[in-house]
């Protein structure tokens, strides 16, 4: 890294995996497996929920990966800010702090998003419910979860350039040097 300044390259991957993986899950949102009751042909009482192509959960799984190693680049470049030199103190210090605690809730929001619209997704279309009631329709996942995982892998972006930058600026300051002297009480003998 340079004088006060974070590696550019860091910030283009970081984007650039954020992106794909705000596109996966768009695409996951937008290809959500939908199901059309049918009615069984030798007994007309009973119907089959069929669903369409399960292509959503593998939307929602690559842009569960591709924020995942959008984080794990991060904190592999940074050393998780727990391990390597300490932070200076000073008012970046307070916002790598801020930014990092941030990036983490956001993350697992995230996450927490895709992977459930993943595996609900998946769940309603690889099995086939039996319904003895007329009238019914086709538990779907719900329209939004992989909208809300989106939005928050956006955040999750924004909210990792700017640790980034702020770890930058506070890894390279001169750390403040305290001149201690060695303090030891002496005591003088009395003659």
């Amino acid at each position: 890294m340079g004088e006060g300044k974070s590696s550019t390259l860091v910030h283009i991957l970081v984007v650039v995996l954020s992106l794909t993986a705000f596109g996966f899950a768009i695409a996951a949102e937008r290809r959500r497996s939908t199901g059309k009751v049918i009615t069984d042909i030798s007994n007309h009482n009973i119907s089959y929920c069929i669903y369409d192509s399960d292509i959503a959960t593998g939307y929602g799984v690559g842009a569960f990966l591709f924020l995942f190693s959008n984080q794990a680049l991060l904190m592999v470049v940074t050393k998780c800010m727990c391990f390597g030199r300490p932070l200076a103190p000073g008012s970046n210090r307070a916002w790598t702090i801020i930014y990092f605690a941030s990036s983490w809730l956001s993350f697992l929001i995230a996450e927490s998003c895709l992977i459930a619209g993943a595996t609900n997704n998946a769940y309603h279309t690889k099995y086939r419910h039996v319904i003895y009631v007329q009238n019914w329709t086709c538990a779907s996942l719900r329209k939004g979860v992989f909208i809300a995982g989106a939005v928050f892998v956006v955040f999750t972006m924004v909210l990792n350039v700017y640790y980034y930058m702020y770890f930058a600026k506070v890894m390279n300051q001169s750390a403040r040097k305290t001149d201690r002297v060695s303090s030891s009480i002496g005591i003088t003998a009395y003659k």
